[in-house]
């Protein structure tokens, strides 16, 4: 599956204050073109509409839109997809639900839940924490490099390295055979969202 090398997750936290929807829609003007709508705080109700409305933000940009854990929400907006934390539902069953026509990402803390996932059918894996970041504090100690680089050998599936990735470390990440970055605070925390997201793109294509 074509995946483009950045991958962007929501976290309203993280904008500065800033609408959520916004951030987004500065960020798809700078070329993201994948978006993981995770506001898992938020009651279905609200989520639902939010999603709804960055269906049709993204459809505007010809970008993808993933779903975080919620296949019912997916369906109901036409999503491209679904993204499923590591104790969700399998890519099996997932598939299942929402249609082989769409996209099942799966989150992996190591080597063997990116060999698992990769069996039952996944398209890819976010593997984390890369470096450190309090997002993924919960998760243990940062795994570094090397234990991404390890994940990419073991796998077919492209794998986007996540947690603490900025402009500054993505040639490290890529050159450790990762397919893509997937970032959260370095961009929808950044000054100029629009301008941040292009300096990605562009480090990324350079690599």
């Amino acid at each position: 599956m074509d995946l483009p090398g950045l991958y962007l997750i929501s976290d309203s936290n993280q904008t500065r204050g800033r609408p959520l929807l916004k951030a987004l829609e500065l960020a798809l003007e700078g070329g993201a073109s994948l978006i993981q709508l995770r506001e898992k705080e938020l009651p279905t109700r609200e989520l639902f509409e939010l999603a709804c409305r960055l269906r049709q933000l993204t459809g505007r940009f010809g970008a993808k839109l993933l779903i975080n854990d919620r296949i019912d929400i997916a369906i109901a907006v036409d999503a491209d997809g679904v993204h499923l934390p590591a104790a969700s539902f399998g890519s099996m069953d997932s598939r299942k639900l929402i249609g082989r026509d769409k996209i099942v990402g799966l989150s992996a803390h190591s080597s063997q839940d990116a060999i698992i996932a990769e069996r039952e059918g996944a398209d890819f894996v976010t593997f984390s924490p890369i470096y450190y970041t309090p997002s993924k504090a919960d998760y243990g100690e940062p795994q570094g490099l090397e234990s991404l680089e390890e994940v990419c050998s073991k796998v077919n599936i492209p794998v986007y390295g996540l947690g603490g990735i900025r402009l500054e470390n993505v040639r490290d990440v890529m050159g450790r055979g990762a397919s893509g970055v997937a970032m959260i605070s370095a961009i929808l925390g950044a000054k100029d969202i629009k301008a941040e997201t292009l300096k990605l793109l562009k480090s990324l294509n350079e690599v």
